[in-house]
């Protein structure tokens, strides 16, 4: 074979490839969150799951992309392994799509695609229309490769030795074996189904050889989510064997139908394609793949539970207590840009938790004076500037990749967060130390003064509450409560340190007794302020 046909055939598929991989990405970045928020939200019931992951592939191209997502989520524990099954099982219909555009020979359009998409990128100046300039440069290319491949392709049937090489490959197990192979090498079904789309234009596969081919890249296509899965939890290896375990079963289940009459179905097809081949794979490919969904459907919850047989045990439960370790992120959970966010924010509502009761246990050893509350409290403290630290790293880190662009806009909001939740932490190192001083030197509260602080403290934990609500689940009901809190707390505080200034000129009680009393009312306020700013960071996060 003539070298400037391999070199064509490499070029156009490493076009195919980056235009694939710019479409994908550039997709996860202007609809990412969105297409994140229908994943979370509409997988209530196995049908509408399938229906979800469907659509979720075909809008951006990759099935890889939809199912490392998918155990990505379950790993963050935002989705349970039945909700992943359905996605997983409509994500292997909609990778089909692309294998079906390639066979309505769209090359011949994609230069018109490609200048399109540069105009776009070039004069708009809206980011997000930018983006989707972006991927139509990366649909553009895409297929620019395959019209590179489809010509090289073409002087192949002039070569012996390759038509002796596709006629020398008969038997249907090594046709698995090979489709598994090449997939799993690409990374990507929906790349190799397209190669054996034109391959199959060209004339250069025996159809029946090629429906085994088909069936080994559902098994080479599993190889992403295995990978993505390796340093997660249980439950993320868990959702990647489902991924596994169906097109196993699906493939094996296809394979003994094939035996017993490929070439009936191959007829059948043709007919239906109108003698196009390059369609004839393609059907194949889609008529596959629902088949195999309809047959397991059936057997969703059987395949989970199959799925702790063969991935038992339970993963060490980390606690928001647990010192000086990451739940959600960190080293061995894997990085995953469009749910990178997410995770973030779990971790974040966890250090949140931990701040919060911190302050509780800070103000109740303020009272009852106890050493091992204080030395709780100062311990716990530690905790928290550990992952004040570590997710402030991780910020870093995911700003550095390509995040969709409703996270990039918030990203720095989420700087503000972990900043804000730290500093109520050192409020409450603040009122330990307070406490330590009592027994130092015997200072004493008021039985009102006690009381008045545990009025303010509640109202705080209200907004405490009302407030990560607020920010983890990006919601406004609480918006009035807290703006009507914070100005309660405010007046709180002015009544307080009021009421401290009489109770000093009474004499009722000692100078040093009272500027403690004014730092923890004035450290409380602080509090709330910080709850307020926690509460509004999505939207300075878009101001920002």
């Amino acid at each position: 074979m003539d070298i400037s046909i391999i070199l064509a055939l490499a070029g156009g598929l490493g076009l195919f490839l980056y235009g694939m991989r710019i479409m994908s990405d550039s997709i996860e970045k202007v609809a990412g969150a969105k297409l994140r928020g229908i994943l979370e939200r509409l997988t209530t019931n196995r049908f509408m799951g399938i229906l979800v992951g469907m659509i979720f592939t075909a809008a951006i191209q990759s099935s890889s992309a939809c199912t490392v997502m998918v155990v990505s989520f379950v790993n963050s524990g935002l989705m349970t392994l039945t909700q992943a099954a359905g996605i997983i099982f409509g994500a292997n219909i909609g990778t089909t799509v692309t294998a079906l555009l390639v066979s309505f020979k769209l090359e011949k359009a994609a230069p018109v695609i490609l200048l399109v998409g540069v105009l776009v990128v070039m004069f708009c100046k809206k980011q997000r229309i930018s983006r989707w300039g972006e991927v139509i440069i990366g649909f553009g290319v895409l297929f620019m490769g395959l019209s590179t491949m489809s010509g090289a392709m073409a002087g192949m049937k002039d070569s012996p030795a390759v038509l002796h090489m596709f006629e020398s490959l008969q038997s249907p197990f090594l046709a698995v074996i090979l489709g598994a192979a090449l997939t799993a090498i690409i990374q990507s079904s929906s790349v190799t189904v397209s190669i054996m789309v034109l391959l199959a234009n060209q004339g250069l596969l025996s159809m029946d050889i090629g429906m085994y081919i088909i069936l080994g890249c559902n098994i080479g296509a599993c190889t992403s989510a295995i990978l993505a899965s390796l340093n997660g939890k249980k439950d993320a290896k868990r959702a990647a064997a489902i991924h596994l375990i169906f097109n196993v079963i699906g493939t094996v289940v296809v394979f003994v139908i094939f035996t017993f009459g490929v070439h009936g179905i191959v007829e059948a097809l043709t007919m239906v394609a109108g003698n196009n081949m390059g369609r004839v794979v393609a059907y194949a490919h889609t008529l596959i793949k629902i088949f195999q969904v309809i047959i397991m459907l059936p057997f969703i919850k059987g395949i989970v539970k199959l799925t702790y047989l063969l991935i038992p045990g339970d993963d060490r439960k980390v606690g928001y207590r647990d010192s000086y370790q990451l739940k959600y992120i960190g080293e061995k959970v894997l990085l995953n840009p469009a749910t990178a966010v997410v995770e973030a924010i779990k971790e974040l509502d966890r250090m949140a938790s931990l701040a919060d009761e911190n302050l509780n246990r800070a103000m109740n050893a303020l009272m009852t004076l106890e050493p091992e509350e204080i030395e709780e409290v100062h311990a716990v403290e530690k905790n928290i500037d550990f992952l004040s630290h570590a997710i402030t790293h991780y910020l870093v880190k995911i700003n550095q990749t390509t995040l969709p662009i409703e996270d990039l806009k918030n990203i720095g909001a989420l700087f503000h967060v972990v900043n804000d939740i730290e500093r109520i932490g050192d409020h409450a190192e603040n009122i330990a130390d307070a406490a330590e001083h009592r027994i130092e030197t015997g200072v004493g509260f008021s039985k009102e003064a006690q009381k008045e602080l545990g009025e303010m403290l509640n109202m705080v934990n209200t907004i405490l509450r009302f407030s990560f609500e607020m920010f983890v689940k990006s919601t406004e009901d609480h918006v009035e409560d807290i703006l009507n809190l914070e100005e309660a707390i405010d007046e709180k505080e002015r009544e307080l340190q009021q009421k401290h200034i009489e109770r000093l000129s009474n004499n009722e009680c000692s100078p040093e007794s009272g500027a403690l009393f004014s730092d923890i009312v004035s450290g409380l306020e602080r509090v709330a302020d910080h709850a307020v700013n926690i509460a509004f960071s999505n939207s300075y996060g878009e101001a920002g």
